[in-house]
This record gives structure tokens, sequence and C-alpha cells, in this order.
């Protein structure tokens, strides 16, 4: 009977069991856990932070980062944690996404290009003649401005007028002597300076620009570079070995055949200028020297002509060199040039004596003046050479290089003695009043001088 009993419990407990074990499951309970990544999803859903009914946002790890995680774009569905359990490894992750967010796109984080480098100051290109200012003052002019110098020179006016009468010279500055300053001005290749951009311009020597305005009315095309004299350059030593009591203080020097052919074998060179050498013979006959009138011009030629077989050179620069090496005897040039010779001899310690002389029948005074064509094509960078070039300073230190007296008057207190004190640079008031001027040649006088000087450089 217990046996029957003892079967009839197990068979009972069996029955009971499998009952249990077919019954569906019953949902997971709600916990604290699983409902903290719903939050997250909402507040990432909706841009909003975690509603107040959620008692287990402020229990979940990443609920600091919720700020952060709000600014980002909506998760996709599928991205949420699978299950509760796994809720609370995916907030961890939700800050390197938060940084990378924060971080500006690539474009924005480089930094800026580069600033645009300024755009070049330029250059002034500058005609010049040969020997003619200092380098350190074109050096200088480049520190200050930032503009380039292109430097050219010429040794001879008619050079300079063949270009600039062709036109598109390409200069901005070129450099020519009063009296082709004055006829290139009527023949229109020039422009008008603004003087309101060269304050400098106050420091010109008054006297120098009235001076310069018999070439240029009203000052309006040109400023004075240097100006100087035309005369006599001689090796001191040769010439009173020739002729003790060579007259070396007159145009007879030149003039007088049977004197210059003392000195045909020691070496003789004038300047290839015919508004200079014609003038200086007409004077010396005790002609106008200034003279248009094609006959008296004319009363040149026979006394160039016989002083023509003794002429060794006609050149307007060689004889710097000549006279400081001792090559030749006699030139006639200009002062600034003969003063660099003597420089030059005394350098090389070669017992070279130069010397120079204003004839005392009187000679040339020329104006060399910085002047603008009219097709410069860097006309404002022309204007701030010009005007540096009127600085007092810069004008002095051009004086003291090439031995010319300068445009500039208020460079001379800036100039040492012993130039300021040279009647070969300074003349005296008593030498500048037997001093003349030339002004530009009409087209008739002029072809009779040029016709005049060619047919005596060919020895015709």
């Amino acid at each position: 009977m217990n046996k029957k009993i003892a079967v009839a419990v197990i068979v009972i407990g069996l029955a009971i069991m499998a009952y249990f074990t077919l019954l569906p499951a019953p949902p997971p309970a709600s916990t604290p856990e699983a409902a903290a990544p719903a939050t997250m999803e909402t507040a990432a859903a909706g841009d909003m932070p975690a509603t107040p009914e959620t008692p287990a946002a402020p229990e979940t790890p990443a609920a600091p980062e919720t700020p952060a995680v709000a600014e980002m774009p909506a998760a996709p569905a599928e991205t949420a944690p699978p299950d509760a359990a796994e809720a609370p490894a995916a907030a961890p992750e939700a800050a390197p996404m938060d940084t990378a967010m924060a971080t500006p796109p690539a474009e924005s984080a480089a930094p800026p290009p580069p600033a645009a480098a300024a755009p070049p100051a330029g250059v002034v290109n500058v005609f010049n003649w040969s020997d003619y200012i200092d380098d350190a003052n074109l050096e200088a002019f480049t520190r200050e401005t930032g503009i380039k110098v292109v430097y050219d020179t010429f040794d001879s006016n008619d050079t300079l007028e063949t270009k600039l009468l062709a036109g598109s010279t390409g200069y901005d500055i070129v450099v020519p002597t009063g009296t082709f300053l004055g006829r290139q001005i009527q023949a229109g290749v020039f422009q008008t300076l603004d003087k309101s951009k060269l304050p400098n311009i106050v420091h010109q020597d008054p006297a120098i620009t009235a001076r310069l305005a018999k070439y240029d009315p009203g000052n309006e095309y040109a400023v004075n570079y240097m100006w100087g004299t035309t005369g006599i350059g001689y090796n001191v030593a040769k010439v009173a070995a020739i002729m003790p009591d060579a007259p070396v203080d007159s145009w007879k020097l030149i003039f007088d055949p049977t004197i210059l052919a003392k000195f045909k074998d020691c070496g003789i060179e004038v300047l290839d200028a015919p508004d200079e050498m014609i003038p200086a013979a007409l004077n010396y006959l005790g002609e106008d020297p200034n003279s248009k009138d094609p006959a008296v011009i004319k009363l040149a030629e026979p006394v160039l002509k016989a002083i023509r077989p003794f002429i060794t050179k006609f050149h307007s620069s060689q004889y710097i060199n000549d006279l400081a090496n001792g090559d030749i005897c006699i030139a006639v040039g200009w002062s600034g040039d003969v003063i660099q010779a003597q420089s030059r001899a005394a350098e090389a310690n070669n017992g070279v004596d130069v010397g120079y002389s204003i004839p005392k029948e009187g000679a040339l005074i020329w104006f060399d003046n910085l002047a603008m064509p009219k097709d410069a094509p860097h006309p404002e960078n022309a204007l701030k050479f010009i005007d540096f070039m009127m600085r007092p300073d810069v004008a002095a230190k051009n004086t003291e290089y090439i031995a010319y007296a300068s445009g500039s008057g208020d460079a001379k207190p800036l100039l040492p003695p012993e130039i300021l004190e040279n009647g070969a640079i300074y003349p005296s008031e008593d030498t500048l009043s037997h001093l003349y001027v030339v002004t530009p040649y009409d087209p008739k006088s002029q072809r009779v001088l040029n016709d005049i000087w060619t047919g005596v450089k060919a020895g015709l």
C-alpha cells in the first residue's frame, strides 16, 4: 500500500513539472539598468534631455555626457544596444564620438594660407652719363624704397638725343645737358614734373635754377643734377717739359696750331661735341659763342681744321683714364672728369700730376639735368628717384664722388673744404662772370654745326 502511494506521488509530481515546463516564459521584469539606454536614445532622437519620470537616468554612467550626445545627429535605431545587459558598455563609447564631432572639419582646422607677398615696388630705368654717380647712392635708394635701379650710361648728348627722338626708350630718367634739354622740350619728348611729389626741390640752388630756366622756361620739365665748366686738362710735368711757358690758362694752348703742334707726339684728345668745341673756338676768336648765325658759326671751321692734324682722339670720356695714366698731355674736357683723373692718378700713386684750368677768355658753363621722357614706363618711381637725388646728403655724396658742383644749394655745407674751396668745382664769382651759356640751335644752324664737325673729324 505504501509503495502504491509513493508511486502515485511520484507520478503526480512529474505531471506537475511537465505542466509548468510547457507554460510560456513570463516577460522579463523591468530593471533600472534596462531603462537607461532607452532614455539616452530618446534624448538623442528628440535632442532633449532625459525625462524626469525615468529614475534610472541619474544612475546611468553615460549621463554626464548627455549634453554632448544631444548635439549629435540621431543615431539609427539599429545602433541601440540589443539588450539591457549591454547598456552600460555602450555609454562610454559616446565620448570618442563626441570628441570627434566637437572637432572642426579638417579644412577649417588647417592653418590659414600665408598672406600674399606684397607686390614688388618695381624698377626705375636710368640713362645717365658714365662715371657720374656714387653707386652707394643707388644702393641706398633701393634699400629705402624697394625700387630696383636699372642703370645704363652714355658718353654723348647726341647718343641720348637719338634715342629720345626715336621714342620708346624704356627709360624713366635721362640726364640731358641744358642746350639739348631746351630743344628736346620743344620736340615734346619730356613730361612735366609733378612738383608736389618732389618735396626736396626746396633744397635746390636758386641761382642755378634761374640759369636752368634759360633752357626750361618755368623749370617745368627738369631739375639740375650737376653743373660744371668745359676747360683744359693737362699733364703738368709733361707739358712743362715740352713747353715751360705753355699758356695752360688760355684757349691758345688748344686753338693756336703753332703751340698745339708741339704736343702732337704726347697725345691730345678733345670732346666729341660740336655744340661745345665750336662755341669755344668762336669765343677764342672774340665772336659770340652763342651765335646762331650760320655765317658766324662758319668762322670756327678754319680754326678747328688747322688743329685737326694734331688731335689724337675725339671722345667724351676716354680722356679721364688717359690723363690719369699719363697716356696723353692735353685734353679739352669737363671739369669734374679732369678732377676724377686727378683722383685716380693719386690713388694709383703713379706720379702723374693732372691740372685743370678754366681759360681766361671764358668758358662754357653747362647744366646736366634730371628729366622724365614722355613715355616713361614707371613715372611714379622716377619722381621718387629725382626727389631722392635732390636730398642734400645724397647730393653731397655724389659731388664728393664725381667732383662736380651739385644743383643742391643745401648740399654745400655738407661738403669737405677741399671740394667746396676748389675753384675748378665751384668757380669764384669773378670766374663765373666770364662763363657763357649756349642755348638751343634752330634746325638750320644745327645743320651748319653738324656739317662743320663732320668735316673736321674726317680731316676734310
